[in-house]
């Protein structure tokens, strides 16, 4: 899996709402919720899911919110399978 240009990127982007692209080889979204137990029952999902695509966020807990990275490590920048996992942690919500 080949990772994906800059045009690309900004393309996929702009079907995902509020993630955003920290550099070029990763793209992240910060997440909000009520309190902590919240934010890491939220981030517990996340992972589980994760598992299952094969695919490992780094994921940040700040009290009640939840900043996820994610980027595609063995290609060394972004692919499909960020977006795609994107948009899977977007119906977690």
């Amino acid at each position: 899996m080949e990772h994906l240009s800059i045009k690309e990127v900004h393309d996929r982007l702009q079907e995902l709402n509020g993630w955003e692209m920290s550099d070029y080889s990763s793209i992240y979204k910060e997440f909000e919720f009520d309190n902590f137990k919240s934010a890491l029952e939220f981030a517990q999902k996340v992972g589980e899911e994760a598992s299952h695509q094969y695919h490992y966020p780094d994921i940040l807990i700040r009290e009640n919110k939840v900043i996820i990275t994610l980027t595609t490590r063995d290609e060394g920048g972004l692919t499909y399978k960020d977006f795609k996992m994107a948009k899977i942690i977007e119906q977690l919500v």
